[in-house]
């Protein structure tokens, strides 16, 4: 397959923003969208150029045309879009969270193995030029024996994001579901290593309502022993973000790198002093996108798989019992 025919279930801003571009950029041919309005599908084809717009799965879905999907609808949505997508012979690459519960998350990875397709869990971070080079040099020795982390995750969100974000606790709102999902990849990814249990705590800054939280503090323990500090939040209009691993040999202190944007630094300190690592700055979409299709075309896996999806709503949704029950909750991997 030397072209990767994509269908887009759902209108939403990371589409036109970041993916339809990552696709094009990769070669990979757009042939329709689908969102639940008529108007709004024909909307969004107009002004991506996309050349077939729908407001019926089934119609995207049955599409000869359609190599693999791209979802990004709201979050209760999609395990029914996965598991239509996998019955269909679709490839999927779908947003975060991957769904509202484990067992739903599970049984999405589980018929796209079953089907032969390729399903991936659309974590950016990871792909991020900062987080890779963090990555390689923890493998390296360079900073010791990881001891803590921390991320910085404490943004605004601006008003044209809030929406069902916050105030549809059944679409999955919150911050916890939102960005703390993100955290949870991010640093399996970086660690390689796996969180065993979290303590949590939640706040409302003015944005949530109907009960979802907009602000979180969270602490996770690791396999290893490590503990890493999370703070999130969608009520910080000033705040940078960040991520750093301290380690019993050296610190690695990443600066403006939690963002969808390939931007960002990162600093070794040791007891030779500081030094900046080399970072070589790619598009988190474009990266994220060929990995995708290359998982199709049997070479590789994708960034984040669906198993990575599993594993990081498992820690968000520890993370929210945890703040709800005030105890430490164990985080369930199972895949």
């Amino acid at each position: 397959m030397s072209t990767l025919r994509w269908g887009l279930i759902g209108t939403s801003t990371i589409a036109a923003q970041h993916m339809i571009g990552a696709i094009r950029a990769n070669g990979g041919e757009i042939a329709a969208i689908m969102s639940a309005s008529a108007d709004r599908a024909a909307t969004f084809a107009r002004e991506h150029a996309i050349p077939r717009s729908t407001s019926r799965l089934d119609d995207l879905l049955g599409s000869d045309d359609i190599d693999a999907v791209y979802i990004s609808t709201t979050n209760e949505l999609h395990r029914d879009q996965v598991l239509a997508a996998a019955n269909a012979g679709k490839h999927v690459l779908c947003e975060k969270p991957l769904s509202l519960t484990l067992d739903d998350a599970r049984a999405m990875v589980a018929r796209c193995r079953e089907r032969g397709l390729v399903m991936g869990t659309n974590h950016h971070l990871r792909n991020a030029a900062t987080h890779r080079a963090m990555r390689e040099a923890i493998k390296a020795g360079r900073i010791g024996r990881p001891l803590f982390a921390r991320v910085f995750h404490a943004v605004y969100l601006p008003p044209h994001l809030q929406g069902w974000r916050i105030h549809k606790p059944e679409a999955g709102g919150g911050v916890i579901l939102d960005i703390t999902v993100h955290d949870a990849d991010t640093l399996r990814f970086v660690l390689d290593d796996e969180p065993v249990a979290v303590t949590a705590m939640t706040s409302q800054g003015g944005m949530g309502r109907e009960n979802l939280e907009d602000g979180v503090m969270g602490v996770l323990r690791f396999a290893s022993g490590l503990l890493a500090q999370c703070h999130d939040a969608f009520t910080t209009r000033y705040a940078t973000t960040g991520f750093e691993v301290h380690g019993d040999a050296g610190s690695l202190i990443g600066t403006d790198c939690m963002t969808q944007m390939p931007k960002g630094n990162v600093m070794l300190r040791t007891k030779d002093g500081e030094r900046q690592l080399s970072i070589a700055h790619e598009n988190l979409y474009v990266r994220s996108v060929r990995l995708f299709q290359d998982a199709v075309a049997g070479r590789g896996s994708p960034a984040a798989t669906g198993e990575d999806g599993i594993k990081s709503l498992s820690v968000a949704l520890a993370t929210r019992e945890a703040a709800r029950t005030g105890r430490e909750t164990a985080i369930y991997l199972k895949v």
